[in-house]
Parts: structure tokens; C-alpha cells; sequence
């Protein structure tokens, strides 16, 4: 049912990456003052980051490391943010499969990248809305970075999708 949907998050976000592979390669690693993430490269990490901590460790239980270190992240390039993206789009995908008939069932477990011990209870749907929702609100605060960089970025709204 929500394959299509998500087709369309996956067609805008490819948009944001092509253009992000015509930035000055300074530019993509640019710090910024006045966002969360100060660089395009890291808010790309950031994004990732989040569908693979939310989905591949917390729903999925497939990996206890999903966040990438601040070491790890100053050698990472495009090629390797759209790595993230794919496993991220597995684990997308394995949610719709294994759970599509619990989604609205909540999960009770421990962030384990966190050190708190922290527990959550939350359905997989609403953490599913959740990483969407976040990227798009990342990929505007990467619009606005762009911009005031000179670029022109392309309209990566769901709007602008092709069936």
C-alpha cells in the first residue's frame, strides 16, 4: 500500500542528491551558522542516519550502531551518503513487509545507541511518519543552506514527483 507513497520520498530525495553532486565539493562540506547539521554532507548523514536508527535498529533490531561517528563522518562523500540511503530503503522496505499488519501496534524497547537507557513505546507507523517527515524538514534547511551559498536548488516537494 505505502510503496508508492514512499517511491515518492525516494524520487525527491534522489533530485536533492543529483544536485548535491553539482555543488563546489568545498561548498557540500561548508559549515553554515544557524542549522542543526552546519553542512549539507552532514544533514545527508543526519537524514540517513535517522531512518537507520529509528527503522534498521530500533523497529528491525538489525544493527546496535546506526549513527555515524564525528571520525567517521569527516571521510564521507556522496557515493557513501547514498550507501546510507540504500540501507535505509531496506529497512523502509522491511518495515512495510515484516509489519505492515502492526503498524499501529507499539514496539516498547531500549534506544540502544543512546547511553541513557532510555525506553520508548511507539508504533511502527508513527516512527515510519516520523523519518519522512524529518528528511523533508532537513532537506528545506538544505534548500535554505544552498541558497545562501548561490545555488539554485530544484524543487524536491512530493508535488514535484512523477507518477
Amino acid at each position: 500500500m505505502l510503496h508508492k507513497e514512499y517511491e515518492w520520498v525516494r524520487q525527491t530525495r534522489g533530485v536533492l542528491l543529483d544536485f548535491c553532486s553539482e555543488l563546489e565539493p568545498s561548498d557540500f562540506t561548508r559549515q553554515i551558522d544557524g542549522f542543526g547539521f552546519q553542512s549539507v554532507r552532514d544533514t545527508l548523514v543526519h537524514i540517513a542516519d535517522c531512518y537507520n536508527a529509528w527503522l534498521g535498529s530500533f523497529i528491525l533490531l538489525k544493527t546496535k550502531k546506526p549513527l555515524t561517528s564525528k571520525e567517521k563522518l569527516q571521510q564521507i562523500g556522496l557515493v557513501e551518503i547514498k550507501a546510507l540511503f540504500e540501507r535505509a530503503d531496506l529497512y523502509v522496505n522491511d518495515v512495510f513487509e515484516g509489519l505492515s499488519h502492526q503498524m499501529t501496534e507499539p514496539i516498547e524497547r531500549e534506544i540502544t545507541w543512546r547511553d541513557t537507557g532510555e525506553t520508548l513505546s511507539i508504533t511502527p507507523g508513527k516512527l515510519l511518519m516520523h523519518v519522512i517527515t524529518h528528511e523533508f524538514h532537513h532537506k528545506g534547511q538544505i534548500a535554505a543552506m544552498t541558497r545562501q551559498m548561490g545555488y539554485e536548488p530544484p524543487n524536491t516537494d512530493v508535488l514535484g514527483t512523477r507518477e
